[in-house]
């Protein structure tokens, strides 16, 4: 008997990997967590039936989300961290020595747990000593900080259960506030290319941009994802990925990476005209 993991990417759309078999399985009291075994993606775990992390290609978000924003600012001292219970977004922003801390706040413990037991490679670095975690809210731990952080990641499942509060303007609004006056804010944007995911992508679009003097979108190619293409969203106060990106001064620093690379950063700003033409709509809704 063949086992397949099997997620609705539209209701039309349907996607499947093969499984070899089901580690663990566990309602939290906030969402389904399910751990699975794959030949072609190694281990992968799910939120509440959706793909949150798989070890073959989590290089590639975790990469696109934590070193966009540092190549934009290698200054960063302070980070919060949103969500990424499973560790990939820590692990990267560990290898940065001029980081000073790390708050990392993920509304549900036993993602963070179950990530130490069965996905070490990504939470290999939840430990190091510049990690602070809080197993809170997030909408409600930005509420209260003025001019803390030099970066904010929001690093969240999609705008359902546990990960809607984290679509909001009011959330926007106190990430803004919480951010220093060069601060940076990155999130998952979404996928622009299937309708629900597309109505959720200009919705946090449009807010953002209502909020940050800076706004854009760029993209990765993560195999997993819903179509394979998927945005995230870059804002800041000050900083322009592009105008203020310093290669070389990236580039000494020397860090290995599977995926970013100083010409991919620009590359990757560079979008479709469907995104381009979803986003502009977002604007003017």
């Amino acid at each position: 008997m063949e086992l397949w993991y099997t997620e609705e990417h539209s209701p039309n759309t349907r996607f499947s990997i093969k499984v070899k078999k089901q580690l663990y399985s566990e309602q939290s009291p906030f969402q389904r967590i399910d751990v699975f075994e794959a030949e072609e993606f190694g281990r992968f775990l799910t939120l509440d039936g959706l793909m949150m992390v798989t070890e073959k290609d989590e290089f590639i978000y975790h990469d696109m989300i934590v070193h966009i924003p540092m190549a934009t600012n290698p200054d960063i001292k302070k980070v919060l961290v949103i969500g990424a219970g499973d560790g990939g977004t820590v692990r990267e922003l560990s290898r940065y020595s001029g980081i000073e801390t790390i708050d990392m706040v993920e509304i549900d413990k036993m993602v963070v747990d179950i990530s130490r037991k069965f996905l070490q490679k990504t939470a290999c670095c939840l430990d190091d000593q510049r990690v602070n975690l809080f197993y809170e809210d997030g909408l409600k731990f930005v509420r209260d900080k003025v001019e803390c952080y030099d970066l904010i990641i929001v690093d969240s499942t999609d705008p359902v259960g546990p990960g809607e509060g984290l679509f909001t303007k009011e959330f926007y609004g106190n990430c803004y506030k919480a951010l220093t006056k060069n601060g940076i804010m990155v999130n998952q944007h979404e996928c622009p290319y299937y309708d629900t995911f597309a109505h959720s992508m200009k919705r946090a679009h449009k807010r953002i941009s209502e909020l940050f003097p800076i706004v854009k979108v760029y993209q990765a190619h993560i195999p997993t994802y819903p179509s394979g293409h998927w945005l995230f969203g870059f804002a800041s106060k000050a900083l322009d990925p592009i105008r203020d990106f310093n290669e070389e001064r990236w580039n000494s620093l020397k860090l290995t990476t599977k995926y970013y690379n100083t010409e991919l950063h620009v590359g990757c700003f560079a979008i479709p005209n469907y995104v381009k033409t979803l986003l502009e709509e977002a604007r003017h809704e």
